[in-house]
């Protein structure tokens, strides 16, 4: 694999440029991660509801997340000792600062932060001293002002810059940083948001005194996408929804079949109770949603900030780990915009071999 770049993020370097994006809920744990880790590339594991296994989930939640997240953590770097395990967290989490916390001292490798912008990073972090954490610190962002912003926030604030920075497209699947109108808004495209990330990375560089590299997400499906960001200028991408369909993916059968099944005009645009645009795959659940049918639920715990429970139709943390655990009646999968190209299950190494052929392929042609 010595013909495609090495990612490099401070000292960590993953000689497959690839991220595995953090899916939850439970899509992307353990096994997921640390076979993508095993591969060189970077896993990560997914926060949202990572305590969904915990008995006291509903009485608990701050203590059961927080146990949850070092359980699943501990079994990954177990799993892959050598590799790079990553952990996405939700800006948007009521338990952000805490679930950092925990990531952090259990030795996460990287830290990925996304779904809101940290503008501000938790007082559980020693904020005066950044450089001393063994962590890495990634946002991800959807434009090259966001970008522009946490930079200027963290240089400000605690003489720290980010140590990459991600850049997600409007194909990705579940929760978008984006306006409805602007998803299908060709201005908007990967394409047109990577090269000025880039150029707002290299801007800070001197003042990091080190690289900031950048990676492309969101409706990257080929080793010939891998290509093309890397020829932009991006150092390495992030992919979702290809991982889902692999042996090693954390979710049910049911929720990998959904993936597999699915034709291109399944693929919906849902209004998410917390505010955000969302892509999924149709099925009955959000047919009836749509329809106006509400759900009976209670919420026990305000997991996200942005949530309207009391406006909601439905909850979404259940219905997401009701998809987890095979009861697609009961929940929806989410999903990016290429999911319909999904068509078989593979292991995760079959399928790094396949998307770097792909790659050599697209660069010798």
């Amino acid at each position: 694999m010595s013909d495609i770049p090495a990612l490099k993020i401070g000292p960590l370097t993953a000689r497959v440029p690839i991220v595995q994006g953090g899916m939850g809920v439970g899509i992307s744990l353990s096994n997921l991660a640390s076979a993508v880790a095993n591969e060189g590339g970077i896993g990560v594991l997914a926060t949202a509801g990572v305590g969904m296994f915990e008995p006291d989930l509903d009485t608990n939640p701050v203590a059961a997340h927080q146990r949850g997240l070092k359980k699943v953590l501990a079994k990954a770097k177990a799993l892959s000792p050598e590799g790079i395990i990553g952990v996405n967290i939700m800006v948007a989490l009521s338990d952000f600062d805490e679930m950092v916390a925990c990531a952090v001292e259990h030795g996460a490798n990287v830290l990925f932060m996304g779904a809101g912008l940290p503008l501000k990073l938790p007082k559980t972090l020693p904020l005066d001293s950044l450089s001393s954490l063994s962590t890495r610190l990634v946002p991800i962002v959807s434009s090259a002002r966001a970008a522009q912003l946490i930079c200027r926030s963290w240089s400000k604030q605690y003489n720290y810059l980010p140590d990459a920075i991600v850049v997600e497209g409007p194909l990705a699947g579940g929760h978008l940083g984006f306006k409805k109108d602007h998803l299908d808004d060709p201005d908007f495209a990967l394409e047109k948001l990577v090269p000025p990330v880039v150029e707002v990375a290299k801007q800070f560089e001197d003042k990091a005194q080190h690289p900031i590299p950048v990676i492309a997400a969101g409706g990257v499906y080929t080793g010939a996408d891998i290509y093309r960001f890397l020829e932009m200028g991006a150092s390495g991408v992030q992919m979702g929804t290809r991982f889902v369909a692999t042996y090693e993916c954390d979710a049910s059968d049911a929720f990998k079949q959904a993936h597999l099944d699915c034709k291109p005009e399944d693929i919906m645009i849902i209004d998410s109770p917390v505010g955000m645009p969302g892509r999924a795959i149709r099925n009955k659940f959000l047919e009836l949603r749509e329809a106006g049918v509400k759900e009976t639920f209670t919420c026990p715990w305000k997991c996200l900030h942005t949530c309207q429970f009391q406006k909601a139709k439905y909850c979404i943390a259940k219905a997401l780990t009701q998809a987890q655990r095979g009861h697609m009646e009961n929940g929806f999968a989410f999903a990016g915009a290429n999911a319909w190209r999904n068509d078989k299950l593979v292991s995760v190494k079959e399928l790094i071999a396949t998307l770097m052929d792909e790659y050599r392929q697209a660069s010798q042609s």
